[in-house]
Parts: structure tokens; C-alpha cells; sequence
């Protein structure tokens, strides 16, 4: 059994995870702005601290004489609060917390970033190298959101080199999280069910169609901490379902949402998603258990099962500035 420490214990992906790492028979600490009365912590140790303050941060996750410390607390949705806000917050708690973690001596310290630091939805354009997206792919943040997640990824890499191999890191960049009690028709994050954003594509484009079942973010998360000791440090990975959030191959949904994907999008047959999960599997051995057709026992289509050419993953108009601005977050 693990001691983890979890900031954001209390949000909509914290409570998944934390609920997931206690039932895989881990102690937790939540670490949030208030005790909650969520179901999922009632129970664990919780910890109500600021941790924009930085003594705050550093007694409390001393506090915890946790083995792991897992960082999810953040403003989570964009242009949600002014955008000097939100970079300030974000980039303020991750290195409080993280560096907490190091003068705690804490072995394992991990934290969240988010696929909306490679900067698609960008009002003036965008375009990748190639699909499907994965860690190889160049950030290019065009708001305050995604900036302090690359931030976060940054810092990782900053206190790594400050450590060596003293303390072990990494960051994940879950999808759109889709939490249990959402598959039986309690909205999503952006306020919309899952059959409905299935139903008008419109709704899942500005995320490119991504998603992850929060138990699988929580498999994940536990995967990750026991191989952080021999996988090299301050390693990033997309943590993601293994096929789209979309009725239709990606390859014609792509080109009527991000002009000029035609041929990129191309390469995304069947069911597979515009974000890879090769590299977790590939290091790690981690794949998502859950899919939105089990969950909603919906069969294949005649798509077929995912596959991305050569990779290892498996409205006809673009979305406007304003409309990103409501669904950025991945």
C-alpha cells in the first residue's frame, strides 16, 4: 500500500482518481481549498489549504508524509476567470505544490497537464504535422489555460534537473475526462451529455473528438507511480480512450471542423482517435479498460476497430473562436 497525496482531491477528475487508488487499496490524502462531502472521500484524509499560498502549501504537503504526491488542482476550465488569473493560479500552485513535494522528500510527484497545450482551436489557425497527436508533437498555447499546463510540464523538467534522479516525475495530459455517473446521462464538463455531444459533432470538435473514462485515468495514475523508478524522468504522456468520441471516422469528421485536416486526417481510419495512448502503452503497459460504445452498449459501427495509418494507436463549418472559447478544454 502507497500513502498518495492528491491536490484537486475534490474536483470532477480528482474524485475519480482518488475513489479509483483507495479501491486499488492505496491510503489518500486529499489536499483542496475546502473538505468536501463528495462520496468518494468521505472517509480519507482531507486537507482544506490554499495552495497559491506558498507556506501553506509547503506545511501542508509536508503534512501528508505521503510516498506520492499526484498535483491536479488548477483553475480547470478556460477564459473561466480572467485570463492573468488563471496563468497565475495554475502556474503559482504547480510549483508550490511540487516543490513542497521536493522538501518533503517525497519520491513521486506527478501532475496534470492537458492536450490543449499543442494549441488547436486557435482563432487564427492551426495545423499539426501529422495525426494522430502524441508527444512528439510541438505545444503551441494560445491561451492562458493551456500555457500554465505547459508551465506545469516545464516545472517538472525544471526540478528534475534539479534532483536528478533524487525524485521521480512525470506529467499526464488526460482527454476529456468523462467521470461513471456521466455515462448514465449526468452532464459533462461542458454541460452537455454524452449522447449528446455523439449525437451533434459539433459539440466534441472543438476537443477533436478526445476522451478518457476517469477509472482509466486512475489505472493510469497507479501504473505510472510503480514504474516511475525505472522509466527515465520527467516523462509526458497522453492519457486517452482508445477510439474517438464520434459516430463517424475521424477522417471525414476532422475536415468539416479544422479547415485544411483533409489529408492529415486521413490517416485516422476506423475508429481511431486523433490522440495516441502508444507511448503509455509502449513504456508503461497501461490501455484504457472503457470505451463510450460499452459503456453505452452501442456496437461497432461499420467503421470497424481503430486504427490509425501507420501509427501505433488505434455543421461543415469550423468552430468559431467563441465556440472554442466554451469547449478548449480537453
Amino acid at each position: 500500500m502507497t500513502r498518495i497525496a492528491v491536490t484537486g482531491g475534490a474536483g470532477r477528475l480528482g474524485r475519480s482518481l482518488v475513489a479509483g487508488l483507495a479501491a486499488a487499496g492505496h491510503e489518500l490524502v486529499s489536499l483542496d481549498r475546502a473538505v468536501s462531502e463528495a462520496g468518494e472521500l468521505q472517509g480519507l484524509q482531507q486537507i482544506a489549504v490554499d495552495l497559491t499560498d506558498t507556506d501553506a502549501a509547503t506545511r501542508a504537503i509536508a503534512d501528508t508524509r505521503a510516498d506520492a504526491l499526484i498535483h491536479l488542482a488548477a483553475i480547470a476550465v478556460p477564459f473561466s476567470a480572467p485570463e492573468d488569473v488563471i496563468l497565475r493560479t495554475n502556474a503559482t500552485m504547480a510549483l508550490n505544490v511540487m516543490s513542497a513535494g521536493v522538501a518533503a522528500g517525497i519520491p513521486k510527484i506527478v501532475t496534470a497537464s492537458s492536450p490543449t497545450v499543442l494549441g488547436y482551436n486557435c482563432p487564427t489557425g492551426w495545423l499539426p504535422d501529422r495525426f494522430p497527436l502524441d508527444e512528439e508533437t510541438t505545444p503551441k498555447p494560445w491561451n492562458a489555460y493551456a500555457l500554465s499546463k505547459h508551465l506545469a510540464e516545464q516545472t517538472v523538467a525544471m526540478l528534475a534537473r534539479q534532483t536528478g534522479d533524487a525524485t521521480r516525475f512525470a506529467a499526464f495530459r488526460p482527454c476529456y475526462v468523462i467521470a461513471p455517473e456521466e455515462w448514465q446521462g449526468a452532464l459533462t464538463q461542458q454541460g452537455h451529455t454524452v449522447r449528446e455531444r455523439l449525437a451533434d459533432p459539433a459539440l466534441s470538435a472543438p476537443a477533436l473528438f478526445n476522451y478518457v473514462d476517469a477509472r482509466d485515468v486512475a489505472t493510469f495514475v497507479e501504473t505510472l507511480l510503480v514504474a516511475l523508478p525505472e522509466i527515465p524522468n520527467a516523462e509526458v504522456f497522453f492519457v486517452g480512450a482508445d477510439d474517438a468520441l464520434a459516430r463517424r471516422p475521424l477522417a471525414e469528421l476532422l475536415p468539416q471542423f479544422v479547415p485544411g485536416t483533409d489529408d492529415l486526417a486521413a490517416e485516422l481510419t476506423g475508429t481511431a482517435p486523433a490522440f495516441s495512448n502508444a507511448k503509455a502503452r509502449r513504456v508503461l503497459g497501461w490501455r484504457p479498460a472503457h470505451t463510450w460504445r460499452g459503456e453505452l452498449g452501442e456496437p461497432l459501427t461499420d467503421a470497424g476497430p481503430a486504427n490509425a495509418k501507420g501509427s501505433d494507436s488505434t455543421p461543415d463549418s469550423a468552430p468559431t473562436p467563441d465556440s472554442a472559447r466554451k469547449d478548449v478544454l480537453a
